[in-house]
């Protein structure tokens, strides 16, 4: 849904999420928590609906404020939407999570599980652990790239200039095609600058020098 979203907005294809690869670890978590925890209200479709909103704008405003903490950037901004919550949930997207949960848990869910069931137990073990070692890769690899933006993403006030957050972009852009990859899926990245700016456009300019 969201990669259909912006991608009309932006008027190409997108590869949304935190990952290099397809995979988009918020929606994922999301899934199994709704699954997990609301499986019970599979036939209250108001119930469900008001506790995956729910689920899901804890889950969003939880991811936000831990990855700005942990890399110093802020991944999405709702500020300019109505009714949002420091710009980390906002009540549109926390909707769509409620109709997406009650999508999964009341229909997709059922239909997905039966497929499952009848691939052997041996087979299922074999897709899981080898996913789960290309997601380790894939983390270990997408943390690496972001720790690029960590070294320019300085802690403190929310006024950073447009123009320091577009010259920070660019200089990652040219750092390597994963950094790229990962700088295009979140366009409207936004860097908190801690110092004085004269101290950032000294990184600015080495990273730009590096990359050259």
């Amino acid at each position: 849904m969201e990669e259909i979203l912006v991608g009309i907005k932006e008027k190409k294809i997108v590869d949304r999420g935190f990952l290099i690869g397809p995979v988009c670890p918020i929606y994922g978590c999301g899934a199994i928590l709704i699954t997990i925890v609301l499986a019970k209200y599979h036939s209250d479709i108001p119930v469900l609906f008001i506790l995956a909103t729910v689920l899901g704008a804890c889950l969003e405003y939880f991811t936000s404020y831990m990855m700005e903490k942990i890399f110093k950037v802020r991944w999405w901004d709702y500020s300019h939407d109505k009714y949002n919550l420091n710009g980390r949930i906002c009540l549109k997207a926390s909707l769509g999570f409620g109709a997406l949960g009650v999508l999964m848990v009341h229909f997709t869910n059922p239909f997905f599980i039966s497929l499952i069931n009848k691939i052997p137990h041996t087979i299922q073990s074999f897709i899981v652990v080898i996913l789960a070692i290309l997601i380790i890769i894939d983390f270990i690899i997408s943390f690496n790239v972001v720790s690029k933006i960590k070294k320019v993403g300085l802690t403190g006030a929310k006024d950073a200039t447009d123009e320091i957050t577009a010259r920070v972009r660019n200089a990652l852009k040219n750092k390597s095609v994963l950094t790229k990859r990962l700088i295009n899926a979140f366009p409207n990245l936004k860097i908190k600058i801690k110092k004085e700016v004269k101290k950032v456009e000294t990184e600015i300019q080495k990273l730009e020098k590096n990359a050259k």
